[in-house]
């Protein structure tokens, strides 16, 4: 097999795998969704330590990262494990029970497991590197990564489970791995169909969406009929019944309708589900429903079980999108808008604490709702809100959009449910109950700041204790396995110091433009991975820049860098999501690009002047570990002063960067480390 086809498999081996365990294990290890940035984050690692160990002249072949991953696997699938995240700071909706070890102890043992899983086609990666120009070597490495994303996306769009995504890498361990550890990859592929073919092939009650693991199953309904219950995650998630049952079991559901003056003749329902709400609207007599739901395949459950067939009904039009993005792109007025439970069970890829949801419920996102009213319009939204304090927040949020308090029906005892209605007037709001705060009233959400779900005075400085303990723990676990795995090079590292910022700068960096996206074109699986993959184009087409021209020196590469990042500060996000859909994208991606690639020019030519280039990447990867938990800085500041942090980092990297004659950085002996965008 020719080098050149080795890093390439080795490379999508590395992405393909890294975003299968962050699903799976997010699915097996209930409430890991919420935290999954935690895996991202030691997928990262372990692929630094790869390239550490690959720096190694007497090692052995990569052999643990099979056993690891063949390790991990038997055991969740064995015992279940549920991160215990009692932290009323912060909500989760979830299962109301708690159990298993406590975050602090979860959290760091699947961090760390994920990093001995991953630092395996890290080391298969690098040994590539060796033999290989470094601009040739890092080029196949980014047509490798982004191949593995595309795979991984098209598994994401058909379904399908984890035995396709697990026996695919457990197969190129086979390929990557060779005769020398042939009896340990194809062990490993043995294993992998064992453990994910009996349960495929024996259970047909459930289904994988974009977004989750989702399990059925039917039960009495209490009316002498039935229902579907939905879990995903192993966390209960949805009831499926008629909106007869409904209606009687559960009353709140007709409070918005017995809010408002006249029956609503057009409706948007966000969060529709898989009916529920379609099915109560349309009893009501409702002349036309919008129903968004995020998740496809809770939509096409909900058209197939139905029991009222609410979504076979010529009144019923139904879209697949994020909630934000759909009031961001129609121009439609609606007599009724109706938030429906839209509670997800997940993150944003690649964001600290980033919800789908998150958006829907700034104070913006509010506004824009008013704005989609038609005269005499009314607004609602319904949940069980688990604390007292976030039904005041979004109340609060309500008054000052609308200009005035909602209705509110409210029952603390039962989880904190609560049923909000607001007209677009005073007059077009009929309560029985309208609402007054019972305490200081939390600060809204923001599209700067949407951590709906985060008390004002949680943790430190506004970042909840359970992220602040665990980051923690996870700093000290990158930096000793860094010195374990890195031995004698470790102390050279200072050395270093401008890669450790350019790190440091380049996660924040990405994590503000994976928020932003969100923002501009919704949180759904295909923004994600479409912004995913444009990040590694832009790295890509700055190492052909790079290989291809004679490029400008470092300070003028920084001039461009921080005019970039001045620019992304200036144009303010209001403006940009006023913009049509085309020219929106068009300035979407010339912010976002034009750091990036700027970033991403000085890494290749400061890499290349290295001439320790395994302690280098180590030192990067340090500094990139700790820009991925300083990300948790915007639940206190917000997602905008990242980009202050970004510049004042990239300053940072300027002043310490060694220099030669004229700008230039002195020459390094050729070899070159790259696996990820990490500068």
């Amino acid at each position: 097999m020719s080098t050149r086809l080795r890093l390439f498999l080795a490379s999508f081996l590395m992405l393909f795998l890294e975003l299968s365990l962050i699903r799976w294990l997010g699915s097996q290890v209930v409430h890991l969704s919420y935290f999954s940035n935690f895996v991202l984050l030691g997928s990262f690692l372990g692929i630094g330590l790869g390239f550490l160990r690959a720096g190694r002249p007497d090692r052995s072949p990569p052999f643990y990262s099979p056993v690891a991953f063949l390790a991990l696997i038997g055991f969740v699938s064995a015992y279940p494990v549920t991160v215990n995240r009692e932290d009323t700071s912060v909500i989760f909706f979830t299962s109301l029970s708690t159990s298993g070890p406590p975050i602090w102890v979860t959290l760091p043992l699947v961090f760390l497991t994920v990093a001995a899983i991953m630092a395996g086609p890290g080391e298969l990666v690098a040994d590539c590197f060796h033999d290989l120009p470094r601009l040739t070597a890092y080029r196949y490495d980014l047509i490798g990564s982004l191949a593995g994303i595309v795979a991984f996306t098209i598994c994401s769009f058909a379904g399908a489970p984890p035995l396709v995504w697990f026996v695919a890498s457990a197969g190129l361990f086979v390929v990557l791995l060779g005769a020398t550890g042939r009896s340990v990859s194809v062990a490993l592929l043995v294993a992998t169909v064992a453990m994910f073919a009996y349960p495929q092939l024996t259970e047909d009650d459930g289904f994988w969406s974009p977004y989750y693991q989702v399990t059925t199953f039917e039960s009495p309904d209490g009316l002498n009929g039935t229902q579907w219950w939905l879990y995903v995650n192993g966390i209960p998630h949805q009831r499926l019944t008629t909106a007869e049952t409904r209606l009687a079991q559960e009353p709140y559901y007709d409070e918005p309708y017995r809010r408002i003056p006249s029956p609503p003749e057009n409706m948007l329902i966000v969060g529709a589900g898989t009916g529920t709400d379609v099915s109560i609207a349309l009893s009501h007599g409702v002349g036309h429903v919008d129903a968004v739901e995020i998740d496809p395949s809770l939509l096409e459950f909900g058209t197939q079980t139905n029991p009222d067939a609410a979504y076979q009904d010529p009144r019923v039009t139904t879209y697949t999108n994020d909630g934000r993005a759909f009031l961001e792109r129609t121009d439609t007025e609606y007599d009724l808008i109706l938030f429906a439970l839209p509670d997800s069970l997940t993150l944003v890829a690649g964001a600290s604490a980033l919800r789908l949801e998150s958006y829907l419920f700034t104070e913006q996102a509010m506004e824009s709702a008013r704005d989609h009213l038609a005269p005499g319009g009314a607004f609602s939204m319904y949940n069980f809100y688990r604390e007292p304090w976030l039904v005041d927040r979004l109340a609060g949020t309500l008054d000052r959009a609308f200009g005035h308090p909602p209705c509110l029906l409210s029952e603390p005892q039962v989880n904190s449910l609560a049923v909000m209605v607001v007209g677009l007037t005073p007059d077009d709001q009929v309560c029985e109950q309208t609402w007054s705060p019972s305490a200081a009233v939390p600060t809204p959400s923001s599209d700067d700041h949407p951590f709906l779900y985060v008390d004002d005075d949680a943790g430190l400085f506004g970042i909840p204790t359970v992220y602040v303990v665990a980051i923690g723990l996870i700093i000290l676990a990158s930096i000793l396995a860094i010195g374990l795995v890195g031995g004698t090079q470790v102390a050279g590292m200072w050395r270093y110091r401008d890669l450790f910022l350019l790190g440091v700068a380049f996660l924040l960096l990405e994590t503000k433009n994976v928020t932003g996206f969100a923002l501009y074109f919704g949180t759904t699986w295909l923004v994600n991975a479409l912004v995913f993959g444009g990040v590694l184009v832009a790295v890509l087409a700055a190492v052909e820049v790079t290989r291809r021209f004679r490029t400008p020196p470092l300070r003028s590469m920084y001039v461009g860098l921080f005019g970039g990042l001045l620019l992304a500060w200036l144009v303010p996000t209001s403006w940009i999501l006023s913009l049509p859909f085309v020219l929106r994208l068009v300035v979407a991606v010339t912010l976002a690009f034009i750091p990036i690639m700027a970033a991403n020019v000085i890494f290749a030519k400061r890499f290349e002047s290295t001439t320790e280039p395994t302690l280098a990447f180590g030192t990067n990867l340090l500094g990139a570990m700790f820009g991925g938990c300083l990300e948790y800085l915007a639940l206190a500041t917000g997602y905008r002063s990242l980009l202050v942090v970004c510049t004042a980092l990239y300053l940072g990297a300027y002043l310490l960067m060694p220099r030669g004659s004229g700008g230039q950085l002195p020459a390094g002996r050729p070899f070159h480390v790259g696996v990820r965008p990490s500068t």
